[in-house]
Order: structure tokens, then sequence, then C-alpha cells
């Protein structure tokens, strides 16, 4: 509720946060006599469909977790042999979201058709209820994930690890997503988008501006959802500012939802992401965490056959003006520059 209050009066809502998500454990340890879920009476007096009412009045969503297995990760009921009773249950709640995570399931072959089955009962309930799987993300090793089946099902799906609060997790989640853009890419789209977990601005992995920029310009350009996971109660001034953006959230909300690729470069390496509008979004990044650097994109390298455009810098709200040959900027380490180009 605090989290709703801040995303509110702190400007989130206006600039396109509207999802508020409990995680797992919000339940009591054991089922009721009914077999129905039971929110912890503790956590949560007013229910989960009260904390649901909360979050409507303020123009917010609510979302809400569970799991595929017999246990949550956390250890906590699961949804085997309760599929529809509690899909209608969280339904009849008043949830506009679902995370469906994948722990404690018997057989992970059979984890596509299972979250199929589970998007049939979300669709069945009449309610619009975005779907977030995590089933991917459990069958990482495998030789084939069949990405475009999982749009066919899903809203949303986690693909990699947990991301954690270090520089460490954030890279290794932004090489994974260049090495497989190619298998990727074509299960983007609107309605359906790769998820790779959580930004952090606000949390302790980003003591300044550089790291929090190029996670928010490499989520924007892939069309990954920006789900926030920090203490708004506690945040600085920059750390909103970056969160805020409204030129930067406007290319992670591009209806096109075109999953950006990533081109190596001499120093530093480009992303780049067709927008709606015809324009294209390019992200300089400096994979360095100890060197300042220029970096240099040629146009073509980018989707600009022609080698000319006009720029905006979107991280500091200024136009640049004709742009010929090559896009240019000096990096900072751990930093992204963003720009968004008109192809003339």
């Amino acid at each position: 509720m605090d989290m709703a209050d801040r995303i509110v009066a702190d400007g989130y809502r206006d600039v396109g946060y509207e999802y508020v998500n409990v995680d797992d454990c919000w339940s009591a340890k054991k089922r009721g006599p009914d077999g129905n879920m039971v929110p912890d009476p503790e956590r949560f007096p007013n229910g989960i469909d009260g904390l649901a009412k909360y979050m409507h009045a303020r123009g917010l969503k609510l979302g809400l977790y569970t799991d595929a297995g017999t246990l949550s990760c956390g250890g906590y009921p699961g949804l085997i042999g309760h599929e529809k009773q509690d899909i209608d249950t969280f339904a009849s709640w008043g949830i506009d979201s679902l995370k469906v995570d994948g722990c404690y399931f018997d057989n992970r072959t059979n984890y596509p058709a299972y979250y199929q089955g589970l998007s049939q009962l979300m669709n069945s309930t009449g309610r619009p209820i975005l779907f977030s799987c995590s089933y991917p993300a459990y069958l990482q090793g495998n030789t084939f994930i069949n990405y475009t089946f999982a749009a066919e099902i899903c809203n949303g799906w986690r693909l990699y690890d947990d991301i954690q609060d270090n520089w460490g997790s954030v890279d290794g989640i932004i090489k994974f997503w260049g090495d497989h853009a190619q298998e990727l890419a074509p299960a983007a789209g609107p309605g359906h988008q790769n998820d790779p977990d959580m930004v952090l601005p606000g949390d302790s992995v980003f003591p300044t501006p550089a790291g929090a920029r190029t996670q928010m310009s490499i989520w924007s350009i892939v069309a990954g959802p920006l789900l926030m996971s920090n203490d708004l109660r506690n945040m600085t001034e920059w750390q909103r500012q970056v969160l805020q953006n409204k030129e930067v959230i406007a290319v992670s909300q591009d209806p096109l939802v075109h999953q950006g690729e990533r081109v190596s470069l001499s120093v530093g390496e480009a992303w780049f992401k067709s927008l709606a509008n015809g324009d294209i979004a390019v992200a300089l990044r400096n994979p360095s965490t100890t060197a300042t650097v220029k970096i240099t994109a040629p146009l073509h390298l980018v989707g600009i056959p022609s080698g000319t455009a006009s720029g905006r810098d979107l991280w500091n709200h200024a136009d640049l003006g004709a742009v010929s040959e090559a896009i240019v900027a000096t990096v900072e380490a751990y930093g992204t520059a963003m720009f968004r180009l008109t192809p003339q």
C-alpha cells in the first residue's frame, strides 16, 4: 500500500508504471478447509481482494504470484490439483496480473502444455489478467526452447535466472540477451514480451547514474517489461529521474514492440531498435567498469543505410541536429548513451 501511494504521489503512475506486484509468500502455509488459497491473515488483514480494491481506487493494478508445482519456491501451496479453483479465486479477488513460477514441478518437459492449460483457464474467467510465465527460465540448458510458443500463451516470460543486486548479474543478463537475440526476437510483439527480469535503480547495485542508465537503456531497446525492484520511499532525485525518463520509456513502450539487437564495435557496443514511426533507437554501451571510452557506431550498422539522420539525446534531453555517417558518444565506465534517430 505504501508503494502504491508512492507510485501515485511521486509521478511514477503518470509516466506509465501501473502494476503493483506481490511476489511469493503472501499466503498462509496451508489451504482452507474448502481447498481455497488463504491470504496470510496477519500481513493481509483485508485479504487480497481488499488490496486489489486499494490499487484500483488509485488507478493502479494488482499482480499476484503463484507456482505451477506442489509448492511455491518459498514453500507455500502450489497450483497442482487446484488449477481452476485457484485461478477462479484469483479472478474473483480482482487481480490484474498473475506470475506463475516453476518450482517443485515434477516433469519439466511438460511445462509448455501445462502453462497452455493455465492460459486457457485464465481466459475462461472473462477477466483480463496479464500472464507472466516463468517456465522458459527453468528450461535453460535445453537444446531448444520454443519462445514463439510462449508468445502464443503468455504475455511475458522469464528466460534467465533471477536478477541479483550486483553488476555481474545485470551484465550477465545483458550478455545473454545479446548472444541470443536471433532466437528471442521473433517471439516479441504486441501483447507478448521476453522478460529479462526487474530493473534495479534504487537498489545498491547502482551507486551512480551510469549503470542505472545502462540497464534502463538496454531493457528498453530489447522491449523488456519495466518492473521496478526498490523501496520507493527511499529514492534519490537522480534515481527517480532515471526511472521516469519519458523519452526512454517511450522507446520501451513503443507499440511495435520490436526487440532490438546488439552490434559489437571496435570500442564498446551498439544496441538498436526499430520504432513504430520509422525512427531508430540506439544505445551506445561501454562494457568497461574502469575506463571512459569514445564509442563510434556507423549508421549503416544500426539500421540507417542512408548514413544520414537527425538525432535526439534521450538521457540529456537535447537535440543533436544532423548526424552523418556515424553516431558518436563519450561514455563513462558502466555507462550507456541513448539516442533516437530519424533517418533522412
